[in-house]
């Protein structure tokens, strides 16, 4: 069943960096058709400027985002924009790598198959165990957009894309079961080395766990203004912390009552990451 479910997007810090898989002969591959298809409309309306909330991601996704087959929420979706001549292609799959030229998004850029074709317009789906997790619709000559390229695009959660794209682009959190969790569950990413933030590392919950930034900071770089308390390398589990059962390789996230502080419990101890004032980003 193809699925539009959208949620509050919950900033996550900074967590992906780079695009695409790197090999871009491979955009485009052939094979048998889904075998279930999508169905619906090519041309659906979309906002192109849509208003941070909870529909955001549907209201900018139009056809590519009822195309996906999300196991949970849309992560991002896009539409509109404008190039100039030359920009487009002269195919739908050149239309294709010309919006990873122009939108540069955050989704594997090879893999892609035609899913449909009707009226100037193609739906490109990047499948996952034969569900769609990325869609792209391309579109002719639209207004401002000569030649073949994006009409609308969206992706479903990154920890719904494969290990092989995700394993140097995200940090993929797991339950006790070894399942991946939705970046929109929990989080973490290692501080931007532009901001000299290298030595630290964010991680944020999701809504169900009171939506909070905490902050590993050995080195001290973020500075007390950022953040609520002191981060400590060897802290002592309260009498109240529990397990939330979120697992990133070595580290196992344990919250207190107040969810003020994130107690990470790794193979040489138990480390306090204290919660940011805000949501701390680097610019």
């Amino acid at each position: 069943m193809r699925k539009g479910i959208v949620a509050l997007a919950v900033l996550v810090g900074l967590t992906a960096v780079g695009c695409g898989d790197g090999s871009r002969g491979g955009v485009v591959i052939t094979g048998t058709p889904p075998a279930t298809p999508y169905a619906g409309p090519l041309d659906v309306p979309f906002k192109e400027n849509a208003d941070e909330g909870v529909h955001e991601a549907e209201e900018a996704s139009g056809a590519a985002g009822r195309a996906l087959e999300c196991d949970g929420e849309i992560h991002e979706g896009s539409g509109g924009g404008r190039w100039s001549e030359g920009d487009g292609g002269s195919t739908p799959e050149e239309g294709l790598r010309a919006y990873f030229d122009i939108e540069q998004p955050e989704v594997p850029d090879s893999g892609y198959r035609v899913e449909r074709k009707e009226d100037g317009r193609v739906l490109f789906s990047y499948d996952v165990d034969g569900r769609t997790k990325v869609a792209v619709v391309v579109a002719e000559d639209q207004p401002h957009r000569p030649g073949w390229g994006p009409d609308t695009a969206a992706s479903c959660d990154p920890a719904e894309l494969p290990a092989s794209y995700t394993d140097s682009r995200y940090e993929i959190w797991t339950d006790r079961s070894g399942r991946r969790l939705p970046t929109t569950t929990v989080s973490s990413s290692a501080g931007p080395e532009h901001c000299d933030w290298e030595s630290a590392h964010f991680l944020q919950t999701g809504r169900a766990m009171g939506g909070k930034q905490y902050a590993r900071d050995p080195r001290g770089v973020l500075g007390d203004a950022l953040l609520t308390s002191a981060y400590d390398g060897h802290a002592h589990l309260p009498a109240d912390a529990r397990d939330t059962g979120y697992r990133f390789k070595g580290w196992v996230l344990w919250l207190a009552v107040d969810k003020s502080t994130a107690y990470v419990r790794t193979p040489h101890g138990v480390e306090a990451w204290p919660e940011t004032k805000g949501t701390v980003g680097c610019q």
